[in-house]
Parts: C-alpha cells; structure tokens; sequence
C-alpha cells in the first residue's frame, strides 16, 4: 500500500558501478529520443537519457534502420540503450554487440510495449506472463554483459489487464536474475496510456523486491515525480510523455530533487522559441537539413500548446524546410508571452481510450511458464512502453 508518511528525496540512483543523480531517467520514445533530444534535454539536467528502442535481430542481422537510431551525442556521458527482444539468444548477442562495439554503458529490456503489432508476437508488454520465459532473458541480457560490468534493468506494466497482473512476479524474476533494478509503468496493457496511472502498484512492487524500483506514469511536472517518491518509495522516476515540448522539465526536476522549492520559473513563449530552434539546430546536426527539419515538425505543437499563436502559424511551422524557414516564422511569434499556467499538470502526448482486449498470440494465456516458446520476431522499430 502506498505510505501515509512522506519519505526523503532520493538524492541519486545506483545502477551496478552507475551513478544517476538525479534519479531521472528519460523513457525511450520511438521517433522522439533520437540523439539530438537527449542531447537537447540533458542540456537543462543531469540524469539517465535513453536511446529509442531498438531490436535485438535488427542488431545482430545488421538492419540499417537499426543501426542508424544508434547514434550518440559526443556530450552523452552515459551511453544508454533500450533492447527488445523475445529470443534469449538474439538478446544476448545484442546485449553484447551493444557493450563490445558501441560502448554502451546501460542496457534497458522492454517488456511494457502496448502497440498490437509487438503483443501479437508475444513481446513487449505481454511477455512477462511467460515467467519462464521472461527469466532466461534476462539472465541471458545480465550475463552477456557482466564481462562489461554494465548494467542491465528492465521496464514493464503492471499486467496484461486486471485480470492478468505480472508485475509482482516480473520484479522477483528481475531480482533473482541479477537486474539492477526494475521500472514499472503503473498501467495495464490494455490501458494503453489511458486514465489514471496506479501509483500503488509502484509501492507494491518497492516492498515487494530489493533492487531499486524506478516509477512511470502521470509525471507531468516536477512536484509529480517528488510525490511519487515520496508516496511509493521508489528509488526514483522515469519520464516519458511529460517532456514533449517541455525539455526544461529536467531542469525542475533536477532542482526539486536536490530539495528546492517546487515552484519553478516558467519559460515566456520568447525562451521557448529558443528552445524550438536549438532542438532544430541538433535535429540539423545529427539528421542532415531534410531530415531534422521534417523530424521537428512533429514536435511543434507540443512546444506551442496553449501559447498564443496563430493557426496559420502553426501550420507553417509544421511544414518548414529549412533553419531559415524556421527562424523568420519563429520570429512572428509573441516573445513576451507567459506561459499557459492551464497547462501545468496536463497530460502530453498520446493518451486514447483503453483497448478492448491485448493482442496476443494464439493460446497465449494457456501457459504461464514459456521457456520453449519460440516467437517470432522482426525488425520493426516500434514505441516503448
């Protein structure tokens, strides 16, 4: 149950020989956590920035589209790398490549994906029924990269629906398989990233297993990921959706972690702007101008959400093609404008209606154990969980 006390802040997370403080982590967006948005957010806070997920056979075959998403920043000082897979063979290869030949210093396994196309195989979110299963990949991922001394964690959701929780034993396989710790998005897989995200489960799950248990789901703002600590127990918090448009988010939470008041400076649509073309500029950097010009343009209306600016403005902006574009359109907006205080504590990003029922493979509940199941699984990119 969750406390009734308040607990102290955590000031950082131990992750094997890492370091994190403060203990925020950046969740894996698939199109969004690119190198240049780690770059752009790390830039406003220390803490954990994680790489779009990536396929364990994409990895091992040499798939192109997964090789170009592993690209870091120069700054990345701690290169960190999201693995999906549903073949302990294949994630134990990737695990390794990943150590040995990008020097990475963090590997995160995805079993929280809600998207159909990755459940129907029996990855993501639906493989933590296969208990099994999900043990002989993580301890293939934990020894694979012993040699390297780098950790391995893993995300999930509390379970299937409410009928089919898996949480509680996710984390005892988690722990018994040598994880450093385990994060939990207080949502089921039908959920999707509908309604209200359940902190209790979070504080289930702290007394339930002895690694460090990493909260997710309903941060919107700094003094959210503080009461989440706070009520859970949680050794610290995973921040997905709440960031869009909103870098400097890290920057409150780094500061409310380090026990200052929960009421930050709000950026003018004039600091905005500024942020808008320094990510446009990354996005130039690391993308080339086509590329990054049409990769910000998805990122415009969450900066400009509930600021005053025109229609046809924003349609602009979602259509630029260049650095020059962008900054003569920049240039009409309103700089003195105050931040929307409306939008504080609003949900960002994608939210929908929950599911009718998870997609799963045929006879898929049949058997909770799975170490002889054998899926099938392609090298499609796809959205964390």
């Amino acid at each position: 149950m969750i406390a009734s006390e308040s607990r102290l802040r955590p000031q950082q997370l131990n992750l094997g020989p890492l370091t994190v403080g403060p203990p925020v982590v950046l969740a894996p967006m698939a199109g969004i956590t690119n190198a240049a948005f780690r770059r752009l957010c790390a830039e406003h806070g220390a803490g954990l920035y994680v790489c779009e997920m990536i396929t364990s056979r994409g990895l091992v075959e040499g798939d192109a589209t997964t090789l170009s998403m592993l690209v870091f920043d120069e700054l990345e000082s701690i290169r960190s790398v999201q693995l999906y897979g549903t073949d302990p063979g294949y994630v134990a290869r990737a695990t390794e490549i990943l150590c040995a030949e990008y020097g990475v210093q963090h590997v995160d396994l995805n079993f929280g994906c809600p998207v159909p196309k990755v459940t129907r195989k029996g990855g993501g979110g639906a493989l933590p029924w296969k208990r099994g299963l999900l043990g002989k990949i993580l301890t293939a991922a934990v020894t694979a990269a012993a040699p390297y001394d780098v950790p391995v964690t893993m995300k999930t959701r509390k379970g299937l629906d409410d009928e089919h929780l898996t949480y509680l034993d996710a984390g005892r396989i988690a722990q018994e398989s040598g994880c450093a710790a385990i994060a939990l998005h207080g949502r089921t897989v039908v959920q999707a990233y509908s309604g209200q995200a359940d902190w209790e489960s979070i504080a289930n799950l702290v007394e339930h297993v002895d690694i460090p248990v990493l909260g997710n789901g309903d941060i919107w703002e700094a003094a959210d990921a503080i009461a989440m600590v706070e009520r859970t127990g949680a050794a610290g918090v995973v921040v997905g959706r709440g960031c869009l448009g909103r870098p400097w988010l890290f920057r409150d939470l780094a500061a409310a972690f380090a026990g200052e008041p929960l009421r930050p400076a709000l950026p003018t649509l004039g600091e905005v702007s500024s942020m808008m073309r320094r990510h446009a500029e990354l996005l130039v950097e690391h993308l080339g101008a086509e590329r990054g010009c049409r990769e910000f343009r998805k990122h415009v209306a969450w900066y400009l959400k509930g600021f005053p600016a025109g229609g046809e403005l924003r349609r602009a902006l979602g259509l630029i093609d260049t650095l020059a574009d962008l900054n003569q359109l920049l240039a009409q907006l309103d700089d003195s404008a105050p931040f929307p205080v409306a939008e504080l504590g609003a949900p960002r990003g994608r939210q929908g209606s929950p599911r009718a029922k998870v997609v799963l493979p045929e006879g898929w509940l049949d058997d909770e154990d799975g170490s002889d199941w054998h899926a099938y699984e392609d090298t499609t990119e796809t959205t964390g969980g």
